[in-house]
């Protein structure tokens, strides 16, 4: 009974030994009397007892690694307090095995060296606005240098920049008197926006009233023009009438007695307006100027 208790026993141990279930995003390394044989995939493997050991097992999932704070010196000589978090993932498990010792302490001393020396050539505004590229600088060089210890870096975020207090007043006052220098041309620009305004809205009035002046002499003129032209035209068509009225029968003799008659009431105007009687020189010309208009108007039909 003994004895098989004892053989169940061993048969237990031996089927644990030979039997083994991988998890899946696992890789586990085999050593055959020491030496590297194999990597286990997921799933069930088997492995020889007492000649065969799982030596090494490895996550083959993304691991979030932090990097501890460090103080880094700027090209301007400041000291940054500069933290940050490596995102890495297994990808050979023997090289990881094999390749270092500890490939996670391996990796974290390697990534505060990088960051101290890519901070080292920037100056301290710079290290704020070039986060992007100080993280890229990081992962090339750590991918480059993990690839023998069977390790793919994914990414590296740098968590937080933190300058001393002193600095951090500067930056702030520097920020003030920015904002307050935005301010002050922000409003001159306004001023003179608004000064451009009132001068080219005063320009187009001037300009839209020299314009309504314009039009208005024009129009004046063209009315006096048109005025003139109505003018003349009534004036030409009533020499016209006189004209053929002249050059109808008995028209002569009407000017003429028109003439004379005009002559009789200037001399009457005459002495009637002065105290003094004012005789023609040559009285006959009087009497010649009513003999012709009596022998007009004796001439002249009378109307039927």
């Amino acid at each position: 009974m003994e004895i098989a208790a004892v053989l169940a026993v061993i048969a237990i141990i031996f089927i644990s030994q030979t039997f083994k279930i991988v998890p899946q995003q696992n890789a586990w390394v085999v050593e055959r009397l020491g030496k590297f044989d194999r990597t286990l995939t997921p799933g069930l493997k088997f492995v020889i007892p007492f000649i065969e050991r799982v030596a090494y097992k490895h996550s083959l999932k993304e691991v979030p690694l932090d990097v501890p704070s460090q103080v880094c010196i700027t090209k301007d000589n400041t000291q940054l307090q500069v933290d940050g978090i490596i995102y890495f993932q297994v990808t050979d498990p023997m090289r990881a095995s094999y390749g270092s010792s500890n490939y996670v302490f391996a990796i974290t001393q390697l990534a505060q060296t990088l960051l101290r020396s890519v901070i080292g050539k920037m100056e301290l505004d710079k290290t704020f606005e070039e986060r992007d590229a100080i993280n890229a600088s990081v992962v090339n060089a750590l991918d480059e240098a993990a690839m023998n210890w069977g390790v793919k870096v994914l990414r590296y975020e740098i968590k937080d920049l933190t300058p001393p207090t002193e600095i951090l007043r500067a930056m702030q006052a520097q920020i003030t008197a920015e904002r307050e220098k935005r301010a002050l041309i922000a409003a001159s620009e306004g001023r003179k926006q608004e000064q451009i305004n009132i001068a080219t809205g005063e320009r187009e009035a001037f300009i839209a009233r020299s314009e309504g002046q314009r039009q208005a002499e024009i129009n004046n003129a063209q009315g006096e023009a048109a005025a003139i032209i109505a003018v003349a035209e009534a004036s030409a068509d009533a020499i016209r009438k006189i004209a053929e009225a002249i050059r109808a029968p008995g028209g002569e003799q009407a000017v003429q007695l028109k003439v004379a008659e005009k002559a009789v009431e200037a001399y009457g105007q005459l002495a009637q307006k002065n105290n003094t009687m004012i005789v023609p020189g040559n009285m006959s010309e009087v009497s010649g100027l009513i003999g012709t208009a009596m022998a007009l108007i004796k001439g002249v039909p009378a109307p039927k």
